[in-house]
């Protein structure tokens, strides 16, 4: 993807960058030929980036065109909100303190250029924050209450702004960053889009198996995407791929939220999407979902510490407690009785201040809907585990047993239960879930929606085999090509 550098004077400030032109603000933003370009990544170094400003308009005019700014709109929108910067500094604390707490200073402002900084103590900060907010050039402003820093604000620096002290250092990491992931001729020739796949190191708990993985990957390829496995490690060069497909477990507080909401900003195709993540990966808006828009489930109380004693009444015995970050069945207990109830439900308001409380629904297996698109695109049966009502049963030991995965023909699923699961991946997002549906009778309760459905070699693709891989991929590839990159299959 062609590169080129956005500056209001380039003359003020002649960037020495190997594989980047660099033009001024007004031509890119009137001139003949930029708009029709193809594939063009956008670094915009502009002084100022308020709203209607030279810098505004050229990350909001990169997006219309299909380009890929940096920063985008939304970053810097971003910037701008309070709420934004409150929370980051709420998921860095731990790392502010570690790089501030030798200070004795009452505030602290920090330069990161390209995601570094001049200090190797504060460097990992850097880094962290350039994360949260893709910005090229950008200063952090913090402050001491007490014995604790907290972020304060975030704010772009001005090419004018760099101290000349800075200036070699700035142009050292802008060459770095400019110069990554070079291309074998060969790559380029086969394939017009590049595709980070995010897999954790051990297979435990991840959605996808080894063998599945490279099925992804070959699926991939026959689209004429180079897809490759990254870690987290590797995880800082995302926005130099154009997608990203996260075959790892997911969490809010977590990087793999991080990464995602980092490819996003960036403007990759991104499976899972940061919106989905923090939707799917909480049980209580789950649960607040699905009342809202009537779709069928258990009966359902969201409980605090003021309404244990209205959880019997309403959800009845024996019934299902979930703490709201629960997955792999761990994290979800079955009570019986009144003692068992309040004991569990104090235990798992000492870590949250809410718990889901559901009616037990008895079953032999749960349905699995795999949703791609707002379309069925997979089912299974997930039988639970020999002699347990959940589909792992996990001993003391840590020792795990799984109940029997079978996949069946869409044509073989009632009716209802696709409608169903297609409603309800529908008030989350356009992406891969896996819904997972109780059958009770004639009725189809929803369980809960996965954002990073389990797909292994074997069992969810024992039906579509290497049609279940394409299909992800073609959902990748239809976005990157709307996205305004080049048109026709070499």
């Amino acid at each position: 993807m062609k590169a080129i550098v956005v500056l209001e004077n380039p003359a003020r400030w002649p960037l020495r960058l190997e594989g980047a032109e660099v033009i001024p603000a007004r031509e890119y933003l009137v001139g003949d030929g930029w708009a029709d370009h193809r594939a063009l990544r956008v670094y915009n170094l502009c002084r100022t980036y308020g709203y209607q400003t030279l810098g505004y308009y050229v990350s909001l005019l990169a997006a219309a065109r299909g380009h890929r700014p940096f920063p985008t709109v939304e970053t810097l929108q971003d910037l701008r909100l309070a709420p934004v910067v409150r929370l980051v500094s709420e998921q860095l604390d731990a790392r502010i303190q570690r790089s501030l707490g030798h200070l004795k200073r009452s505030r602290f402002e920090l330069s990161i250029y390209f995601g570094r900084n001049l200090a190797r103590r504060h460097d990992a900060l850097a880094r962290e924050l350039h994360d949260q907010f893709p910005v090229p050039l950008l200063r952090a402003s913090f402050e001491r209450r007490g014995t604790d820093w907290r972020l304060a604000s975030v704010r772009p620096i001005a090419t004018s702004e760099i101290p000349d002290s800075h200036r070699s250092f700035v142009i050292e990491r802008a060459e770095e960053h400019f110069g990554r992931r070079p291309r074998a001729t060969r790559a380029r020739r086969e394939f017009r889009y590049d595709m980070a796949i995010l897999a954790p190191p051990d297979p435990l708990d991840a959605p996808s198996d080894p063998k599945a993985l490279r099925r992804f990957v070959r699926a991939a390829r026959d689209l004429a995407i180079d897809a490759r496995l990254i870690g987290h490690d590797a995880a800082a060069d995302v926005a130099g791929f154009d997608a990203l497909f996260i075959r790892e477990t997911t969490y809010v507080d977590h990087p793999t939220y991080r990464i995602a909401r980092r490819a996003a900003a960036e403007g990759l195709a991104v499976i899972d999407d940061p919106v989905s993540i923090l939707r799917c990966t909480n049980k209580v808006y789950l649960a607040e979902l699905f009342a809202h828009h009537r779709i069928p489930h258990p009966r359902t109380l969201v409980a605090h510490a003021d309404n244990i004693d209205a959880i019997a009444d309403t959800v009845g015995l024996p019934c299902v407690l979930k703490r709201p970050d629960s997955s792999f069945s761990q994290g979800v207990v079955r009570v019986d009785s009144h003692e068992e109830l309040t004991r569990q439900v104090e235990a798992f308001l000492r870590d949250s201040e809410l718990v889901v409380a559901q009616t037990f629904t008895p079953s032999d297996f749960d349905w699995r809907i795999g949703v791609l698109g707002g379309q069925p695109l997979y089912a299974c049966r997930y039988h639970m585990a020999r002699g347990h009502w959940q589909i792992i049963a996990t001993s003391r030991s840590g020792q795990r047993r799984y109940g029997r995965v079978e996949a069946l023909p869409l044509e073989q699923v009632p009716a209802e239960a696709l409608r169903v699961a297609t409603s309800a991946a529908g008030l989350i997002g356009d992406g891969l879930y896996g819904v997972d549906i109780k059958q009770s009778g004639e009725d189809f309760l929803v369980i809960e929606i996965n954002d990073n459905p389990s797909i292994d070699a074997g069992y969810e693709d024992a039906v579509l085999g290497d049609r279940l891989y394409l299909s992800v991929m073609d959902w990748f590839r239809q976005r990157l090509d709307g996205r305004g990159s080049d048109a026709a299959l070499p």
